[in-house]
């Protein structure tokens, strides 16, 4: 039973698949695949229950960001992820039928705590705004779903008296140290001249990649000449998640980038500026801003996920029946014929699965 924002999270992955997943972004201002969904089928109610239901867009919506991800690291959903995503979708109403003026508080503050990390990760507030704009999200909708989602979680740890020690949380720590090592970071700008087609990842033409080559080798000596490499990012990389930026790239550990951006980037020092490289994607020019050393978080700054983690695996353990419950309690009932058929074969795989062991054994 993951309460974690794991909706939300699958709504921001396709925003990060095209920031982040493979290379610097590439992203895409055509409709959304939601969209193109509701444009062709429309718009119908998939799930009702007693005060609340849920539409065909609001599972499209979760499903088509995780597929982009998925899709950005060449993976695959697993064949009931549509229906897991619909039956959390269907836990969250369900308890915000319950949530109390206290739940209300209490997720609005983790939602802010959420949205605040989501701006880091980006780099800037502009620089979300426009991910999100590229996949038909706006910043009101994504952190209206960060609450729903909040407020759910802390209802139903209310609901279910969940509540974790300070000696369980410590123990955990000293356990699972190495669970809690930062690896090094690079955090640079760029300067991307493509070399494919990004609507169809195509090659250009061969006159075309040489004229490009021809114009990073100028910029470049540009920028080790002492111009502004901002300036120069703004003015000519063709990386829209980063252009207006200045070409500046949220911090990324090793395996996050092509090999080939990576390893040019954490070879570089602090404000050196790197020969032209060259990916899959085109010619890139990378000056380092920042690296920062691998280290490990301490106790203090690790403490507030660990409690949380912790009880979700407390969750996880009481969460099944008391959801089921409420699912009859608040007569839900599943309208859309093949989403119901695999909800009854995920119910009765659950029903055959092995007892889940204690938490923190």
């Amino acid at each position: 039973m993951k309460l974690k924002l794991t909706v939300l999270a699958a709504c921001v992955a396709g925003v990060l698949s095209a920031q982040a997943a493979t290379a610097p972004a590439v992203v895409s201002t055509n409709d959304s695949a939601a969209d193109a969904m509701t444009k062709l089928f429309g718009d119908p109610v998939i799930v009702q229950g007693t005060g609340f239901t849920i539409k065909r867009s609001a599972l499209d919506e979760v499903v088509s960001g995780a597929k982009a991800n998925a899709a950005a690291q060449g993976q695959q959903l697993p064949p009931d992820f549509q229906v897991s995503v619909l039956n959390q979708l269907t836990t969250i109403q369900l308890l915000l039928q319950k949530a109390t003026a206290a739940d209300q508080l209490a997720g609005q503050a983790e939602a802010d705590l959420q949205y605040t990390n989501l701006l880091k990760r980006f780099g800037s507030a502009e620089a979300f705004q426009r991910q999100l704009t590229a996949v038909g999200m706006t910043v009101d909708e994504l952190r209206g779903k960060a609450k729903q989602e909040a407020v759910a979680k802390a209802a139903l740890k209310r609901e279910l008296n969940i509540s974790v020690s300070e000696a369980d949380a410590q123990a955990y720590y000293t356990n699972h140290s190495a669970d809690f090592e930062e690896p090094e970071t690079a955090h640079v700008r760029h300067i991307l001249l493509m070399t494919i087609d990004p609507a169809n990842h195509t090659s250009l033409s061969t006159n075309t990649i040489a004229a490009k080559r021809k114009q990073i080798d100028e910029i470049l000596k540009r920028a080790k000449a002492g111009e502004d490499f901002g300036a120069l990012a703004k003015q000519y990389s063709e990386d829209p998640g980063s252009r207006e930026n200045n070409g500046e790239l949220p911090d990324f550990p090793r395996g996050q980038m092509v090999p080939e951006f990576e390893a040019a980037a954490f070879s570089l020092s602090a404000n050196q500026i790197s020969d032209v490289i060259t990916t899959q994607f085109g010619y890139h020019i990378i000056k380092m801003i920042e690296k920062k050393a691998a280290k490990k978080i301490d106790y203090a700054t690790a403490a507030a996920e660990i409690k949380d983690g912790l009880g979700r695996m407390k969750i996880a353990k009481v969460a099944p029946a008391y959801i089921k419950n409420l699912r009859a309690e608040y007569k839900v009932e599943i309208l859309d014929p093949g989403l119901k058929a695999m909800d009854q074969a995920a119910q009765d795989a659950a029903a055959n699965a092995p007892a889940m062991p204690d938490a923190g054994k």
